[in-house]
């Protein structure tokens, strides 16, 4: 059943974004879907002004694409697209570790192994929306522990194109595996203060993550050509 939203009207429309949002991320609206107004109306139980409001939101992220005589649909990045989006955000988050290793402090890496933890638990669990909830917290934690404002805003302003993708990078069960381990030495670069150890192992971990999207683009790709 759909919750009913009994928010201020000032932030409204933010908490549709964020449900929103999450059904992008999570695959329920597929890439290239479009956006229907009333069906989601219906669904969030809200009127259309706010929706339209948190559509607007989503568009300025890159996660919706306002398309002329169309409206709104969930966007679709081109193969290119992936390309040199995770190059960029290779770099911003490997920058990312190398200054948050420098500069993080003992309670930041105690609140990052503390979510580590509750990510490994719902790995196990596999349950793939919560734990990439987790994951998406620790990437910002260790953004944070930066402590550089123009790299989090850059960050966030990139990432926020590639969140569906990110998840559905997990997808296949042995890069999931690794992507978890990964994880674990990200942590371990922490806690011993590796700098470079943990700039060269989130790029890594990023690029990893554009092969894993690149391989279920092609995948889908040749399926659609073999059912046409």
């Amino acid at each position: 059943m759909a919750e009913v939203l009994t928010l201020s009207r000032q932030v409204l429309h933010q908490e549709v974004a964020v449900r929103l949002r999450r059904r992008i991320v999570e695959g329920e609206i597929e890439p290239g879907a479009k956006l229907n107004e009333r069906e989601l109306s219906a669904a969030l139980q809200v009127s259309r002004t706010p929706l339209r409001e948190a559509i607007r939101m989503l568009a300025a992220e890159g996660l919706v694409e306002l398309l002329p005589n169309r409206g709104a649909v969930a966007a679709q990045l081109s193969v290119q697209d992936v390309e040199h989006t995770f190059e960029v955000i290779a770099g911003l988050e490997g920058l990312s570790g190398e200054l948050a290793a420098q500069r993080i402090v003992a309670s930041e890496v105690a609140e990052i192994r503390a979510l580590h933890y509750e990510m490994l638990a719902a790995f196990t669990r596999r349950d793939l929306p919560t734990y990439y909830r987790l994951n998406a917290q620790i990437h910002s934690s260790i953004n944070a522990a930066a402590r550089n404002p123009v790299l989090t805003q850059t960050y966030n302003n990139v990432n926020a194109r590639l969140q569906a993708l990110r998840f559905r990078s997990n997808f296949d069960e042995r890069k999931w595996q690794h992507a978890v381990d990964e994880h674990a030495r990200m942590l371990e670069c922490l806690a011993t203060r590796d700098a470079a150890g943990l700039r060269a192992l989130l790029q890594q971990h990023l690029l990893h993550k554009r092969d894993a999207v690149l391989e279920l683009m092609r995948h889908v790709a040749s399926a659609s050509a073999g059912s046409a």
